[in-house]
């Protein structure tokens, strides 16, 4: 077994053609950029104690090594040791073309075997772990603990199972989210590629109001706005967004995660849109409610009370406010129209792959402790989801030294059609 390991490490047959053209996507950041971000983790790092991080969330390895492909359905690591070359491990076939995105060399992207793929007895990082032992790895990070994305989507139990038996050496931790902390703050081109997702976004929103019509199915609306989202507009096309369409209908709108069927709209119906546009992998999240007739007194109460509530938290958001004043802010706002929103306020938004959106950072709620830093961005979602009916609305916005910038320009009231 371990003459056959040894071959399966063998560089792939053949020179990597890495000369730039239309297939060898351009960096998006400049490579001190990359290098910042690498340094802001290591530093994080050191402070918890840690001799190297694994990472699982596509959403990470893109931020550190700008892979993307739709290949996290299967598993895939980025080892960062405390010093020394990243090391990116992925299935074969993915592996061989991670240079047309990722800015490594390519003796820094690894693939594992297919024979891997899926097997009940196996798991591929039974082989990577034999790889970081060919490499010299596991004896440096042994030294002290390493960090594991306990909560990433795609780091399965089997995974940990595999990295626990194969890897005794290791004391393995939760690095609670060390990148996705990073990434709270975003960079001024990060700014700027939100600005153009901003631009899908309304594109989307836009389609999604257009269709929307007593006698339309909600596929239809989830058509034009899943077009919209793809198409984009001049100068910003639209990347693959990480949640489809949100459509909650009717007395459906009581549930806010609900996508859409065949379902017929009628008038009376008030229909939430919940959608983000996405450009190079940033998304810009937006929620409005379209109406089709006159709304009910109970939703024309939602309608003031949001508004109300959403005005008064953008006044005192600003860069040094706590999160948690945010939130006490629209509670006790939304509490003078005798209502109350149990779940939070809203999230950090940027770098998305399916399932989500959000970046599992800081949550706008009475409890966090977190304090608003220039260049965050955040989805502030005014959702109140009552007994058979609801009502959205969201912003997503940047935090600036004195205030908060709207990345789009949707009128906040209820739609009426």
């Amino acid at each position: 077994m371990a003459d056959e390991r040894v071959a399966d490490l063998a560089a792939p047959e053949g020179p990597v053609d890495l000369v730039a053209g239309p297939d060898v996507r351009p960096a998006l950041f400049a490579d001190e950029e990359y290098a910042a971000r690498l340094r802001a983790v290591r530093a994080r790092m050191t402070e918890q104690g840690l001799s190297a991080l694994v990472v699982t969330d596509p959403a990470n390895l893109f931020y550190l090594t700008g892979y993307d492909a739709w290949s996290f359905y299967t598993p895939q690591l980025l080892f960062v040791p405390a010093e020394g070359d990243l090391l990116l491990f992925l299935r074969e076939m993915d592996a061989n073309g991670a240079f047309r995105t990722a800015r490594l060399h390519p003796e820094q992207i690894v693939g594992y075997p297919e024979r891997y793929v899926h097997r009940p007895h196996l798991h591929p990082f039974d082989w990577v772990a034999f790889a970081l032992r060919r490499r010299g790895q596991v004896a440096p990070a042994a030294r002290a603990c390493v960090g594991l994305e306990m909560d990433s989507h795609f780091f399965s139990p089997k995974g940990y199972r595999s990295l626990v038996n194969a890897l005794p050496e290791w004391t393995l931790v939760d690095a609670f989210d060390i990148v996705n902390w990073v990434r709270a703050v975003k960079s001024p081109a990060e700014i700027q590629y939100m600005r153009t997702a901003a631009r899908v976004t309304t594109a989307a929103m836009q389609a999604a109001i257009d269709t929307i019509e007593p006698g339309v199915p909600q596929y239809r609306v989830a058509a034009q706005i899943a077009r919209a989202q793809a198409e984009g507009v001049d100068g910003a096309w639209g990347d693959f967004p990480a949640m489809v369409p949100m459509l909650p209908t009717g007395a459906s709108a009581d549930t806010p995660h609900l996508t859409w069927s065949d379902r017929v709209l009628r008038e009376g119906d008030a229909v939430v849109v919940e959608l983000a546009g996405v450009h190079r992998r940033y998304h810009v999240p937006l929620a409005r409610t379209v109406m089709l007739g006159p709304p009910t007194a109970e939703l024309g109460l939602l309608e003031e009370a949001v508004a109300s509530g959403l005005e008064a938290v953008l006044d005192v958001t600003a860069a040094g406010v706590p999160v948690r004043e945010l939130a006490s802010t629209w509670n006790w706002a939304i509490a003078e129209f005798g209502l109350e929103k149990p779940s939070r306020l809203g999230y950090s938004v940027g770098i998305g792959y399916p399932p989500d959106w959000g970046e599992r950072t800081i949550s706008i709620r009475s409890e966090d402790e977190s304090v608003l830093t220039e260049n965050m961005t955040f989805h502030l979602i005014c959702g109140m989801w009552m007994t058979g009916y609801g009502y959205e609305v969201s912003e997503s916005i940047r935090i600036t030294t004195d205030g908060t910038e709207s990345l789009t320009s949707f009128p906040r009231a209820l739609i009426r059609k």
